[in-house]
């Protein structure tokens, strides 16, 4: 005969209680009921479970056997419903995220700081990778969610629009004159060293596409790893790079790096937030998206 889960839950409590009136007030149903759920217990097993008296009921030695178990068996339901609640309450959790040096430096960073704030029990761990393996880590199952540049597209993937961010080129003091004299034209790159991130990454991938569909074909003489790398390289002279203008606008303000118009300009484009479609997040991740812009 098939065991009901919901059997052993009578039989705990009968067990803890000594009486089916008792075990039937803890589970809010009749003793009748209580009573026959124990005799099919015992029927299924094989055997007595308890002995029954006028004072109540006594554990048989199988009784005594199988309460241990069950006893241990209820003991972790209660603690993973308690660890369950503690996550709720974001008293513990962990979020795992998925972002680029460069947006965790100059946009995720504040949120971090703010969530650890409010809630320190919850661990976060953050793996810097580019935008195309940072959705692969997302599709993968190894990250919550990612934080992308934006455009973007992998199968499974939702992403949502956050802050806009405007590509722009710049120039350390070399180039100052250039800055002042007004749009430069596309094509007319090529006269330039010219210093952009290495391939493969989203925002070298906008750039060239940007580019190609203006009849332009972007070749840099360097090619560096990091947005931090094409800051230092610009401002020590040894070309022109693609930045994000929000992301130096103290090194524009002192003189260190000048800004280039170029006709035409680089599209506006936007900070992704990229989730995986019908996987649902625990509740550290849903507060954490909620701070989000």
């Amino acid at each position: 005969m098939p065991i009901n889960a919901e059997w052993y839950r009578s039989f705990y409590w009968t067990a803890k209680t000594g009486t089916l009136s008792r075990a039937a007030e803890k589970l809010h149903i009749t003793q009748p009921a209580v009573s026959h759920i124990i005799k099919q217990l015992e029927g299924a097993l094989g055997g007595p479970l308890f002995f029954r008296s006028a004072k109540g009921v006594s554990l048989t030695a199988e009784g005594e056997v199988l309460f241990r178990y069950v006893e241990q068996a209820f003991g972790f339901m209660e603690a993973g419903e308690k660890r369950i609640a503690e996550m709720h309450n974001l008293d513990s959790g962990e979020i795992r995220i998925g972002a680029g040096d460069t947006l965790c430096k100059h946009y995720l960073m504040p949120y971090l700081e703010q969530f650890h704030a409010q809630y320190p029990l919850v661990r976060i761990h953050v793996t810097n990778r580019t935008t195309p393996e940072t959705l692969e880590l997302l599709t993968d199952g190894k990250i919550d969610f990612g934080i992308v540049n934006l455009p973007a597209d992998k199968p499974r993937v939702e992403l949502r629009r956050s802050l806009p961010q405007q590509d722009c080129l710049v120039g350390g003091k070399a180039y100052a004159e250039l800055a002042a004299a007004g749009p430069l034209r596309l094509e007319e790159l090529r006269r330039f060293p010219l210093i952009m991130l290495e391939p493969g990454g989203s925002m070298r991938r906008y750039l060239s596409g940007w580019a190609a569909a203006n009849g332009a074909e972007l070749q840099p003489e360097l090619e560096l790893g990091s947005v931090d790398l094409l800051v230092q390289f610009a401002i020590r002279g040894f070309g022109l790079a693609f930045v994000i203008r929000d992301y130096i606008e103290r090194e524009l303000a002192a003189g260190e790096l000048f800004e280039i118009p170029l006709l035409p300009a680089p599209p506006e484009r936007h900070i992704g937030i990229a989730t995986l479609q019908g996987v649902p997040q625990s509740a550290a991740a849903k507060r954490f998206l909620a701070m989000l812009p």
